[in-house]
């Protein structure tokens, strides 16, 4: 068996200037999502975990201690059995999960694929929440509190997306409306409530929120393609990608109502 995949390289070379993320048909039938890396290709399923596993026969590791946390507290109501609680191991297990979906839903997010990502940031977005309530240790209770802000840009961005493609205008700003109470909201959790003015999260969906507005001003379509320029400067290819549909919905599309 070849297992050489130079072929598949060069016949799709490697773009740093945009984002390389292809949908396919598996050998299987199944789709499949890649990304085009500078030293290769990431493939991931596009349903179910994105490796293709199934831990302990579950369609997710995450789902597996679901069920374990859940029996545990029917046990604990009738007085039998130990409290649960998650090992510094598990909580390792379950990050590197966590990794895996985000690679999944940035790439569904480029491709506009907003109820995939919806589902994956949902996704992640409980698992926080499950660490933070069951790990044993605090520090890997609060390992991933940092990246909730990010996460809800992104699950928010794809909300208002669904909503520009059906031409309710009003009803993307509100999405965004909603979102930005929520990281905000997410910041005063984490400790850090002076932090969101300045974010980078803030900026993003206020950002989006004045492309949607029918009354941007040019001077406001020159200052999102001045940012779409840094951003990809910088290959912060997430907010690139968020930044060309901005422009996009801007120019092509008027809002209504």
């Amino acid at each position: 068996m070849n297992r050489d995949i130079s072929d598949i390289l060069e016949d799709w070379p490697y773009d740093r200037t945009r984002p390389n993320i292809r949908l396919i048909q598996g050998a299987m039938g199944d789709p499949l999502l890649q990304v085009r890396l500078d030293l290769g290709v990431l493939q991931m399923y596009v349903d179910g975990r994105p490796d293709g596993q199934t831990p302990h026969n579950y369609r997710s590791l995450l789902e597996y201690f679901e069920n374990l946390a859940e029996d545990a507290e029917l046990m604990g109501e009738t007085g039998e059995g130990e409290a649960f609680e998650l090992s510094p191991d598990d909580c390792k297990l379950l990050r590197e999960e966590a990794a895996q979906y985000y690679h999944r839903y940035v790439a569904l997010l480029v491709l506009n694929d907003f109820d995939g990502v919806i589902r994956d940031t949902a996704r992640n977005l409980r698992l926080i929440e499950f660490l933070v309530r069951y790990a044993r240790e605090e520090t890997d209770g609060r390992s991933m509190v940092h990246y909730r802000p990010f996460i809800l840009t992104v699950r928010t961005r794809a909300l208002a997306g669904q909503m520009i493609r059906a031409n309710e205008s009003k009803a993307a700003v509100a999405m965004i409306d909603e979102g930005l109470d929520a990281l905000q909201q997410a910041f005063a959790d984490a400790g850090e409530p002076e932090a969101f003015e300045a974010s980078a999260e803030r900026r993003t969906l206020a950002g989006m929120r004045e492309a949607i507005n029918p009354k941007l001003m040019p001077s406001q379509a020159a200052e999102l393609e001045s940012r779409l320029e840094r951003a990809l400067e910088a290959e912060n290819y997430e907010l690139a990608a968020i930044l060309r549909d901005e422009i996009k919905s801007l120019r092509d599309r008027p809002p209504k109502g």
